[in-house]
């Protein structure tokens, strides 16, 4: 629970009080355990091929927090040489006791393949997995690569919980019938390491760049980008103006609720993507997420930009400086980010220009305050982004010209009320990017992302005299909609959609030391196109930390 600024050391009591069995498994209204996490989003697809398991790390993660990351060698599998269908990376682990939430982050040849954060224990202890397909970083794994695993966790007098975890990676031989996966030419990190955590904390106002050479023969460039906030921006999406966060500085974050996440190269703005608003598994109020996490919570989606725009000025052999800003931050974020690239296997040389960049790092931010009943303040704070990069290539294939324009619209707006104790937000991220490929001899194509991040945070701390003493209550809506398409003629035909939606309810009180009030409500439904393209829908509901419904169907209506 860190909707406010006291609430980040608030959220540290939460983890220890819910899982420090001061209340009995039998009193009324008091939810003292739950069953281990469960997600409604779909299976990763495996095809029926040979296939090899490579545990990657087993480690125990206890007082890590001011520790290297765990670092080894993943080897590609003798017995399943490749070329490989699918790679699947399995995360697994159990923890019992007191514990917080924490990030954690995987690297393989500095480039970051995961990102995610733990579920908080109680004294029983609970356990869960995830998958993640990482097959795009197919050029990386063909060969023996430095891996590290990092999980910064606290373990003393108070905080017991000792992550216990499990990487392996299954590689999965490809056939006639499975064909191997298509993947870029070179993954290229620009992580801070190859050895250890690659990622980079930054303060407000700082960027992460790096500077790198690349082939001179490029043909594509994407860039994959992971950035997520800690502190009072781990839910930037209820900060408020400095001037009430001033005013009530025991209960409101400040520096206001628009973030960005934007992309320059050589120092030209080059891209940007709206933050999706994450929320960990302690927060806002713990009972919240259990046992179903937030969106998000436990597979962390990167963002993806198109830079081939920016190609024809990265071919001339000379290094090259790739910037990541958060911007609008007002606490620390981490980011990370990893280039995939394609080249001309006809020609050693390709060459271009950059021809149109319309984008501006200073975004249009809207701010008003309009007073209401007694202490009531209604913040609303909009922006609106449509930008364009284009550019050329001359290709063995001829030219080629890439456009990529976005259109994205932001609007959030905040009810301020009891001395900043009480906030309802609402707060709708939404927009689509377009990129058209134009080649000299051949047909145009044109690809669009659209995305819908709506989410919905009525909180209440009614009481916060010290940790022994306090009430939290807390309804959350959240969502991801996202639809890829490509055009056909005059008209866009749909090739993948998800539609990931989470509701939850939770309450969490303490009276001089004694638990009070623990429990929550929580449903995720989860519908759209699987990884094979086929329909799914599934629909999980939870009450008092244990699954009440579950339901999957294959049914495209």
């Amino acid at each position: 629970m860190r909707i406010v600024g006291i609430l980040g050391a608030a959220a540290v009591l939460c983890a220890a009080l819910l899982g420090s069995g001061t209340a009995q498994a039998d009193s009324p209204g008091i939810e003292t355990n739950y069953q281990n996490p469960v997600t409604a989003l779909p299976p990763i697809s495996a095809p029926d091929t040979p296939h090899c398991t490579v545990t990657a790390m087993q480690n125990d993660f206890g007082n890590t927090i001011s520790s290297p990351a765990w670092s080894g060698t993943l080897t590609p599998p003798a017995a399943c040489a490749g070329p490989w269908n699918k790679v699947v990376l399995t995360w697994s682990g159990s923890v019992q006791g007191r514990q917080y939430d924490r990030l954690a982050g995987v690297w393989i040849g500095g480039a970051e393949v995961l990102r995610t954060s733990t579920p908080e224990p109680t004294t029983q202890g609970i356990s869960w997995s995830l998958q993640k397909d990482v097959s795009e970083f197919i050029p990386l794994l063909r060969q023996a690569q430095p891996i590290a695993v990092s999980l910064g966790n606290v373990v003393n007098s108070t905080y017991t919980g000792v992550y216990h975890m499990k990487l392996t990676l299954t590689y999965y031989q490809a056939d006639r019938h499975h064909p191997a996966a298509r993947t870029a030419d070179e993954v290229l990190p620009l992580s801070a390491s190859t050895t250890d955590a690659g990622w980079t904390y930054l303060n407000p106002g700082q960027s992460s760049s790096r500077t790198v050479t690349l082939p001179r023969n490029l043909t594509h460039v994407s860039m994959e980008v992971y950035a997520r906030g800690g502190g009072c921006d781990e839910q930037w999406f209820t900060s408020a103006p400095d001037d009430l966060a001033a005013k009530y500085p025991n209960y409101l974050c400040g520096g206001g609720p628009y973030r960005e996440v934007q992309v320059s190269v050589d120092g030209r703005p080059a891209g940007l993507a709206q933050p999706y608003p994450v929320v960990y598994s302690g927060g806002i109020v713990p009972t919240l997420w259990r046992p179903i996490p937030a969106v998000d919570q436990f597979v962390t989606q990167a963002y993806g930009l198109d830079l081939t725009p920016f190609a024809g000025l990265l071919v001339d052999g000379r290094p090259h400086t790739f910037t990541v800003t958060p911007y609008g931050a007002a606490d620390g974020w981490t980011v990370d980010s990893t280039l995939f690239l394609d080249t001309d296997h006809h020609a050693a040389q390709t060459s271009g220009a950059l021809t149109e960049d319309t984008l501006s790092l200073t975004p249009n931010v809207t701010t008003t305050e309009t007073p209401g009943a007694g202490d009531l303040v209604n913040v609303r704070v909009s922006a609106h982004r449509d930008w364009t990069t284009a550019g050329w290539l001359d290709t063995s294939a001829g030219r080629v010209r890439t456009t990529v324009s976005q259109h994205a619209s932001y609007l959030n707006t905040d009810a301020i009320s009891g001395g900043g104790q009480q906030q309802v937000v609402a707060q709708r991220e939404q927009g689509a990017t377009t990129v058209t490929t134009d080649p000299q001899h051949g047909r145009a194509t044109a690809t669009r992302h659209s995305w819908d991040y709506p989410i919905t945070v009525d909180s209440d701390v009614p009481v916060f005299t010290d940790g022994n003493n306090y009430s939290l209550s807390a309804t959350v809506h959240q969502g991801r909609v996202m639809t890829d398409s490509v055009q056909q003629g005059d008209h866009w035909r749909t090739v993948d959609s998800t539609r990931d939606v989470v509701d939850a309810t939770g309450v969490l009180a303490r009276t001089n030391g004694v638990v009070t009030a623990a429990d929550g409500r929580d449903a995720e439904h989860w519908s759209g196109t699987t990884d094979t393209g086929a329909c799914y829908d599934h629909l999980i509901r939870a009450a008092h930390g244990y699954v009440t419904q579950d339901r999957v169907s294959h049914d495209c209506g």
